[in-house]
């Protein structure tokens, strides 16, 4: 039986989602959102999620057994891992620590990524650059990655002696390190954590592109229209406004 909709795009942060849907063993459906073409601004999607954009879930069995809609994807991971009782340390000190590196992750490493990405990546193929902007969230991205290597240095995984949610935060966003900018050949660390994370079943997993891209195809630029849609600037009414995670 499906009880929790995964509303979803092919964005790192939704992908901590799917892993951890994985990782529990929920029973799941992918409900596709591409926020290329606006589904993230309908009324129904904000309903789920008032902030427009993905990840988020509706689990049809929440507490209580009524049903929830969870959005942002550090609360989403935190809900799961309570929920199915996994990737959460049950010692008080190490789920705080874990705590703080989602924490970590999503105020710090995940959004200055996703800027990292779009003026190295994006902007660039749609005919802008912008030296200062670049260069300075480049500083900042290789900041946040000096931070894991130092974590990672010394042990396997960033809490304790196991794999947590602080991982799985963080995994999606060292997979596309090159859209921002970073080889991860520099951060011998984080190589090998994240070479770790990628051989587990969750990170193998491969929904079926809702907008028929061929695997293996990538990204090759955005229409006008898509990029207004993702990238807009100055509009003011929710609804309108650009949503890129």
């Amino acid at each position: 039986m499906i009880v929790i909709d995964l509303f979803y795009h092919t964005t790192p942060n939704a992908r901590k989602v799917l892993m951890m849907l994985e990782e529990v063993g929920a029973p799941y459906r992918i409900v596709w959102t591409d926020i290329s073409k606006g589904d993230q601004f309908k009324p129904e999607y904000l309903a789920i999620n008032p902030n427009g954009k993905v990840p988020a879930i509706l689990d049809h069995d929440g507490p209580d057994g009524e049903p929830i809609r969870v959005f942002e994807s550090g609360a989403i991971l935190l809900y799961l891992a309570e929920k199915f009782g996994k990737l959460l340390p049950q010692d008080q000190a190490d789920k705080y620590h874990c705590l703080a590196w989602v924490c970590w992750q999503v105020s710090g490493q995940g959004p200055m990524s996703g800027q990292g990405a779009h003026f190295v990546s994006h902007a660039p193929k749609a005919g802008i650059d912008i030296p200062y902007a670049r260069e300075r969230y480049e500083r900042e991205v290789r900041r946040h990655y000096d931070v894991l290597e130092h974590a990672l240095s010394a042990r396997q995984w960033l809490v304790g002696d196991s794999f947590t949610i602080a991982d799985l935060a963080a995994f999606p966003w060292t997979r596309v390190s090159k859209g921002h900018g970073v080889d991860l050949a520099d951060y011998p660390a984080v190589k090998a954590w994240s070479d770790r994370i990628a051989e587990r079943p969750s990170a193998k997993v491969r929904p079926e592109d809702a907008r028929g891209i061929e695997r293996g195809q990538g990204y090759q630029g955005y229409d006008p229209d898509q990029w207004k849609t993702l990238f807009g600037a100055g509009q003011t009414r929710l609804g309108e406004r650009s949503s890129s995670n």
